[in-house]
């Protein structure tokens, strides 16, 4: 991987020479393979690389929670509702996991929490568009988290351990996640007209952005390569991108939905999808705060935290209460 990289001359990515002895030795263990543990050495970069990437995965985590919430009391039937419960609690879970993982990179949730509340962390950008319909339950778990465990499942090999161990449970869930939403979409496309056009607007509005949600384009990140350097990041964006498209095409041919894209065809050479350009101002509008529902999630989350504040104050003094009695024992 670091040799390939060196080869084809991408941007921020260091030549052997320009390293220190500890950064080389470094560098020749995520090489062979070899996990990073808390307590190991590690370059001042490479830690605050994880922390922005596995923060920024938490966020998206528990932020992912609030469309779906809206549709929990509006489910069609009780085995939906608890189903979508199951999936919310899961969501939560996978945040929690995540923050615990970034905790032990020396950084405190109560930082990371306050980074989000203030508008400083992003977090995911699909998470910031409104959930208008139940078929958009059906969408976010097919294609949102159908995107999602593209992205992760690389996640388990990459070279931070805690953060690989993390992935594997959320990967298992997440896949729970899309059949879901698949399982969904295909109810209304089996249903009344109105219910497969429900489906139908539910895909031409989650289409883009859920495209978006890998990242900008290779020419533009400024920090794959040295994230694929140190094996934080296993395939660029734009091949995870391609591998959404190619799984996704058929199963909306399944479905009997078209995909929003005209520029979209089989392309025999490649042996892959061709699909059309990704607005990709939409995306960095969205992420500098100006989507359909950036200040609501962010004021939800926000007064969620506040008014939790006296649940974890009791929690801290139960500790202490008990810490002290422990002592005069």
């Amino acid at each position: 991987m670091y040799a390939q990289l060196v080869e084809t001359g991408l941007k921020n990515v260091r030549s052997l020479d320009e390293m220190s002895p500890e950064e080389r030795a470094f560098q020749a263990r995520i090489d062979d393979g070899v996990k990073i543990e808390p307590k190991d050495w590690m370059p001042d970069a490479y830690r605050k690389t994880l922390i922005r990437q596995v923060s920024q995965h938490a966020h998206s985590e528990i932020v992912g929670q609030l469309p779906e919430a809206n549709w929990v009391t509006r489910a069609p039937t009780l085995e939906r509702k608890a189903v979508l419960l199951a999936k919310i609690q899961d969501e939560a879970g996978h945040g929690l996991y995540l923050y615990s993982a970034a905790e032990t990179l020396g950084v405190s949730r109560d930082q990371l929490l306050a980074d989000l509340h203030s508008g400083k962390a992003k977090y995911s950008s699909i998470f910031n568009y409104p959930t208008l319909s139940w078929a958009d339950m059906g969408a976010i778990g097919w294609l949102v988290d159908g995107s999602a465990i593209i992205n992760q499942i690389p996640l388990c090999r990459c070279s931070y351990g805690p953060y690989a161990r993390a992935m594997v449970r959320v990967c298992k869930e997440e896949s729970f996640h899309a059949r879901q939403g698949y399982d969904i979409m295909m109810a209304l496309c089996k249903g009344t007209p109105e219910q497969k056009q429900m489906a139908q607007d539910a895909l031409n509005r989650w289409w883009w952005p859920s495209l978006m949600m890998f990242g900008p384009s290779d020419a533009a990140s400024v920090n794959s390569a040295q994230s694929a350097q140190w094996r934080i990041k296993l395939f660029s964006n734009d091949e995870l991108r391609q591998r959404m498209v190619d799984q996704t095409v058929p199963q909306a041919e399944y479905l009997g939905l078209t995909v929003p894209d005209p520029d979209l065809k089989w392309n025999e050479e490649t042996g892959r999808y061709d699909f059309g350009q990704i607005d990709w101002e939409e995306f960095h509008n969205v992420l500098r705060g100006n989507g359909p529902c950036n200040r609501e999630r962010l004021q939800t989350r926000k007064k969620a935290y506040d008014d939790g504040a006296w649940f974890r104050d009791a929690l801290v003094a139960h500790a202490e209460k008990k810490q002290t009695a422990q002592a005069a024992a």
